[in-house]
């Protein structure tokens, strides 16, 4: 394949990939070590811990499929907050023509707020979703432990956290699962079932059977920082800032992966979602990280010049009232420009091709990693998670379907070329470096 075929797929090629990507959401169900007909647990009434914008979403999903929900959150006005948007959320649908007002009343009838965590007691399934903090969260689960009926599934809903650091606070840890919902929560079709070290397999079973019932794709993942799908895009999105410190402009590096076919680039994204996510975090790893790597912190600078985005008007573009087209900034670009000055970087000119290929085979090995690792069971889970939860392009298949396509050969070539040059971040994962020594490739796997 040649690299302009990046940007240009055939008829062919887009009907070979979405039969790609029928095939991985049918296999991405299958457990190989758990039977199929393993006895489920029963789930008739579940609890949301956590009534924010993702636990109200969670709450909406299994409403939709007829359980009823407790909503739990400690604070009285974050409760009717969420409540309400709930409420919101429905009405929409009806305005809009999606659902019918009868349909719309039976469903909130299903959702009940409470402040009180003993009211998980009758619970089956218990959706912890709080912030995203290992403290709160064990907290929590020393309470469910206490609280909830013996055999209840206690699953919490991080996007990366060590799930068995959150089970071992509890007298059950066969009981406790990663259950990692995306934003919104009653509109994305993915669902991470994260096993822990000793989830029973009934409780795995139970999980993908409830993600298929409420219409999403259930992709079983095993502990590792972000999971599947948050681990790989750490690397496209690092590599998207290093861009930017090299030479490429915030509207290049966003045209160039337009064109590759992604809705939005990922500077555009990162002003929508708030450029102040996970700030407060990154700004206290900063004292503890190794200095054996390169790391990016433009955008924590964004943010201490209160350039948070479109809610602030202005983040890596410039917003006016009451439009949320990306604008170029020359404010902005001039900032860029004099970062890579102070971190004595020599910008330079870099294709497009050059900037897809940089944003994804960070990606592609990271995925070789994690199926090296058996954090995920197969290449094809690999691809659903990123054509259902983060706006792959549909067309190419998925990053490793792409990497074949490509051939693993010419992804290794560069991904071995970019760790000369820049180090860490681009060791070449084993597995790659295997499967291109025997001529083989990852649908092999």
């Amino acid at each position: 394949m040649s690299t302009t075929d990046l940007f240009a797929v055939s008829e062919t090629e887009r009907e070979r990939a979405a039969l790609h990507a029928k095939s991985a959401a049918t296999e991405a169900g299958r457990v190989p070590d758990i039977p199929e007909g393993t006895a489920l647990r029963p789930v008739h009434r579940v609890a949301v811990i956590g009534a924010g914008t993702m636990g109200g979403g969670i709450a909406m999903s299994l409403a939709n499929i007829g359980i009823p929900v407790t909503l739990i959150d400690a604070n009285p006005q974050g409760l009717e907050r969420g409540l309400q948007r709930v409420r919101d959320n429905y009405d929409g649908s009806v305005s809009r023509g999606k659902l019918e007002a009868a349909e719309r009343d039976r469903r909130l009838a299903l959702i009940t707020g409470s402040l009180q965590m003993a009211d998980v007691k009758d619970a089956d399934l218990v959706i912890e979703a709080v912030f995203e903090d290992i403290g709160l969260k064990q907290d929590i689960f020393r309470q469910l432990d206490r609280l909830a009926k013996p055999g209840a599934i206690l699953a919490t809903n991080t996007s990366g956290l060590d799930v068995d650091e959150i089970a071992s606070v509890t007298s059950r840890p066969q009981d406790v699962v990663g259950a990692h919902f995306f934003s919104p929560a009653h509109v994305m079709k993915l669902l991470e079932v994260v096993r822990a070290a000793v989830t029973a397999p009934d409780v795995i079973a139970t999980l993908m059977d409830l993600g298929r019932r409420m219409g999403k794709i259930a992709v079983l993942a095993r502990i590792y920082p972000g999971f599947i799908g948050n681990a790989l895009f750490r690397n496209y999105t690092r590599e998207a800032h290093f861009l930017v410190e090299d030479g490429a402009l915030p509207h290049e590096v966003d045209a160039a992966l337009k064109k590759f076919g992604y809705a939005m680039g990922i500077f555009a994204v990162h002003d929508m979602a708030g450029n102040d996510v996970g700030y407060q975090t990154r700004k206290a790893q900063m004292a503890t990280r190794p200095n054996d790597r390169r790391w990016n912190d433009l955008i924590l600078k964004l943010c201490d010049q209160g350039r948070l985005g479109q809610k602030s008007g202005k983040g890596w573009y410039r917003y006016e009232e009451g439009d949320r087209t990306p604008k170029r900034d020359p404010e902005l670009e001039q900032f860029v420009i004099e970062e890579s000055g102070r971190m004595g970087i020599q910008r330079q000119q870099i294709s497009e091709h050059e900037i897809v290929k940089r944003c994804l085979y960070g990606m592609i090995n990271e995925g070789a990693k994690l199926l090296e690792q058996r954090v995920a069971l197969r290449p094809s889970d690999i691809d659903i998670v990123y054509l259902t939860g983060y706006g792959f392009p549909a067309h190419h298949g998925g990053p490793m379907y792409l990497a074949d396509r490509i051939g693993l050969a010419s992804v290794l070539a560069d991904i071995q070329r970019y760790n000369a040059r820049d180090g860490f971040w681009w060791r070449p994962a084993p597995l790659l470096e295997r499967l291109v020594e025997e001529n083989r490739r990852f649908a092999d796997l």
